[in-house]
């Protein structure tokens, strides 16, 4: 690894670092850049050992393309969720299902459960000891082999486009 790869080992999240941080203080002063800077530097290096080695991405665009498609039912989610908390109680249905997973790479199933977990309304509670099933619990669901459908076609299947998998 180069000089410059172990000073910054993860330079988008240094430069996402420090922005966050100057939006959070409010100022560029002086003062906020150093700090700020100290802290994108240095917490990337010293967390380096915790993060997963690179993941290539092979269809960068697919990336931008998935982005807009869970906004959007992150959106659609909200309202859903808001009906079913807002309406009578026998609209609840939660439970959990089993989703199995057609991808073995660590940071593909992590990208998956954390996806599912953002939409309102499911939430990843667990992934199998073999890691073949992501356990997901659900709100409500009438169906639960069209939420696995769903998961497995909206959200898996992009992110092995992404990554490769």
């Amino acid at each position: 690894m180069s000089a410059l790869g172990r000073l910054v080992p993860h330079p988008v999240t240094s430069v996402l670092l420090l922005a966050s941080w100057l939006l959070l203080q409010g100022s560029a002063s002086p003062g906020h850049l150093l700090l700020g800077a100290a802290l994108a530097l240095g917490l990337p290096a010293f967390t380096r050992r915790f993060w997963p080695e690179w993941v290539p991405l092979s269809r960068p665009r697919a990336l931008l393309a998935f982005v807009a498609l869970v906004l959007w039912d992150i959106v659609l989610a909200n309202f859903s969720v808001a009906v079913l908390v807002l309406g009578p109680a026998r609209s609840l249905r939660p439970g959990f299902v089993r989703i199995p997973l057609d991808m073995e790479n660590d940071f593909a199933i992590t990208a998956l459960a954390n996806t599912v977990s953002i939409t309102p309304g499911t939430v990843s509670a667990e992934l199998s000891a073999d890691r073949r099933h992501l356990i997901v619990h659900y709100l409500a669901c009438d169906d639960e082999a069209a939420l696995v459908e769903t998961v497995k076609q909206r959200y898996e299947a992009p992110i092995k486009e992404i990554f490769g998998c």
